[in-house]
């Protein structure tokens, strides 16, 4: 049997605790060679910051935000580096690797012969992938600080904003997931994720598009995303980071909801 490193939560009874040991399962495969791949994924968001946000940042100089504060073009470009790792982390995690698991290893099958059902199984790989992401978040913050991009406190702030955006983006994943039918079909999710990359405020402001294309931009999950953290970490929060909050909670529901129904009707047919 498969030793779980999790630590155990006294009170844990029925969904939440079968759950949770979905979660566990993940953790004792780090074992593997998979810390590697763990490990390298921390890489990514920090050398886009340092190529961009400050190798182009001098050639830019200071943006003026939409509030009138003025900030260096690496402390524009640093928040949405954060919301595109936690983005990408969730996507790998509930993408790839679910689809493998489901398609490949039968390994939801095993699963499901024991008292977990399909629900359980995808609030537990969410959970693991955000264990994943807030590991993500939390050592690019610190390198945010240490870089004097934002402060402490807000930084604090920011870590649940980019855990909640890991969340939203995970349960999109496991949707997503359950309509594939082999692994060609990811060059379509993945021409997907570069295009909001590049397209969702990360390096330039909404402002700066046409008015048509700006109601696109602003209508993306990722853009919702950089709004939120980039107000909590550069431009101070108001009333839009709240429609971010709401919009990136109702992506979360409906991909959790959707996901579990999927995965019913195709591991249980």
């Amino acid at each position: 049997m498969v030793s779980f490193v999790l630590p155990r939560l006294v009170g844990l009874r029925g969904p939440v605790r079968r759950s949770v040991s979905v979660a566990e399962r993940n953790v004792a495969a780090l074992r593997s060679a998979y810390w590697i791949v763990l490990v390298s994924g921390l890489f990514e968001p920090m050398l886009y910051l340092l190529s961009i946000g400050v190798g182009v940042g001098a050639l830019v100089g200071d943006l003026s935000l939409p509030g009138g504060r003025v900030v260096s073009y690496a402390a524009f470009v640093a928040p949405a580096m954060l919301a595109a790792s936690a983005m990408s982390g969730a996507l790998a995690e509930t993408t790839f690797n679910f689809f493998g698991k489901m398609k490949y290893m039968k390994l939801y099958d095993g699963i499901l012969a024991t008292p977990v059902q399909p629900f359980e199984i995808a609030l537990g790989e969410l959970g693991w992938a955000m264990l994943r992401g807030t590991l993500y978040s939390a050592v690019f913050l610190a390198v945010m600080v240490a870089m004097d991009l934002t402060s402490p406190s807000r930084a604090l702030l920011a870590l649940p904003a980019a855990v909640l955006v890991g969340f939203a983006f995970g349960g999109l994943g496991m949707t997503i997931s359950t309509f594939m039918r082999s692994w060609q079909d990811f060059d379509l999710l993945g021409s997907v994720q570069f295009t909001l990359f590049l397209f969702s405020g990360t390096f330039v402001p909404a402002e700066a598009y046409p008015s048509v294309l700006r109601w696109v931009v602003e209508a993306s999950p990722l853009y919702r995303a950089v709004d939120l953290i980039r107000g909590i970490t550069v431009a101070g929060a108001g009333v839009s980071q709240l429609v971010d909050v709401l919009y990136l909670v109702a992506v979360l529901a409906f991909g959790l909801v959707v996901a579990g129904r999927r995965m019913g009707r195709l591991l249980c047919k």
